[in-house]
């Protein structure tokens, strides 16, 4: 049995895929960039140190190897590019831009979601990889109402935003690649933390919003009577009855380790998707519940009661990138996920859950510090 190399094992995803395929025996490599201060393997077995201390049990480590899926080749070295050779068997791409804006597709989410794609497959084409794992996301069906199926992809729909044509894109490419025997496509709605645990490694989405909120809740006054703050000059873009499709993250990487482990299963485009979608409301009310805020509301900022602060500001400014993503959402069908996994239901995000996982982050200061690992070459196991 061959390796499977991951890209974007440093992510939320990816932290978890690995851990979930490590965990199943699977032959790991990772494909990971040096970042300002910490070399490629430095990174991984921080990560990995991390799921130690969290799990009390040790783990495996991934091969790693140095590049960057936005070079030619990756980058490899030779070395690196003859182990990969000799070594993958499969390819589970999962590194992207999740960029809402673009300033054109010299740049970013194209440079990652298009072009990024382009090199992973023809380093697949170049060494010999027919099995194929794509993470896209379920927002590939644009501004498309109804019910959106797991076999369909491009029908003619608008997009709300740059990151959801680029994904579009980016599966076309797989599906388009001759030479792969195998193509299994994975597109997961919005992902949150642990539903267990409450954790989170990365601060997207909705925690955006909440993030925003919890600062501007901190310049504000004293409380009034109510022990809260009012917060009327807080407005969402959208419709309090709008639905969005909420998916932990320890449940989208145990379905995609299922698949990934069945090669039965191999071949199909799977939503990972709830059965029950949450309303904008929620999200409001939860954002209140927890920065002690009333009066937050539905429509259009009015900027003349922004009376010149800055937290306000930024807050409508980020509320106005992510209006796209806070649209109704359509019914996604999701049964090849149910076929394929009926024993991993998936959890709930309620009221509940979403207070705990949004106190969690705000106890860690949306921020999360990995142990620290020594530069050193022996920190994981990587091919030079």
């Amino acid at each position: 049995m061959g390796h499977l190399l991951l890209t974007g094992a440093t992510g939320l995803l990816g932290r978890y895929l690995m851990r979930d395929l490590l965990t199943a025996g699977v032959p790991l490599a990772v494909l990971v960039r040096r970042s300002r201060r910490k070399s490629p393997a430095s990174r991984i077995e921080a990560a990995m140190r991390c799921w130690e201390q969290l799990e009390g049990r040790s783990f495996e480590r991934p091969v790693v190897l140095e590049g960057d899926i936005t070079q030619p080749d990756f980058g490899l070295t030779p070395d690196q590019t003859k182990w990969a050779a000799e070594n993958v068997d499969s390819m589970l791409h999962n590194a992207a831009s999740l960029s809402f804006v673009s300033t054109g597709r010299h740049a970013e989410p194209w440079k990652s979601n298009v072009d990024g794609t382009k090199n992973v497959l023809d380093f697949c084409a170049q060494a010999n990889v027919k099995t194929f794992f794509q993470v896209s996301t379920a927002y590939v069906c644009g501004k498309r109402g109804g019910v959106i199926y797991e076999n369909e992809l491009r029908k003619g729909q608008e997009f709300a935003n740059p990151y959801e044509e680029s994904k579009v894109e980016a599966e076309e490419l797989v599906q388009q690649a001759k030479f792969l025997e195998s193509v299994t496509v994975f597109r997961p709605a919005i992902i949150l933390g642990d539903s267990q645990t409450g954790n989170t490694f990365t601060y997207h989405n909705y925690y955006v919003m909440l993030e925003l909120a919890h600062k501007l809740t901190q310049q504000m006054g004293e409380m009034d009577f109510t022990g809260r703050n009012r917060a009327e000059f807080i407005r969402f873009d959208a419709d309090g009855r709008w639905r969005k499709n909420f998916v932990p993250v320890e449940w989208v990487s145990a379905v995609m380790a299922h698949v990934i482990t069945d090669p039965e299963l191999h071949g199909e485009t799977y939503h990972l998707t709830p059965r029950v979608s949450c309303q904008l409301r929620l999200m409001r009310d939860v954002i209140e519940q927890v920065n002690h805020l009333y009066g937050i509301d539905f429509g259009k900022p009015d900027p003349t009661n922004a009376d010149g602060a800055l937290p306000l500001e930024l807050f409508h400014q980020h509320a106005e990138v992510y209006a796209s993503y806070w649209r109704d959402d359509p019914v996604f069908d999701s049964t090849n996920t149910q076929r394929a996994a009926p024993h991993l239901p998936c959890p709930h995000v309620d009221r509940d859950m979403l207070v705990r996982l949004s106190e969690i982050a705000i106890e860690n200061r949306f921020g999360w510090k990995d142990p620290v690992v020594e530069e050193r070459p022996a920190a994981a196991a990587a091919v030079k």
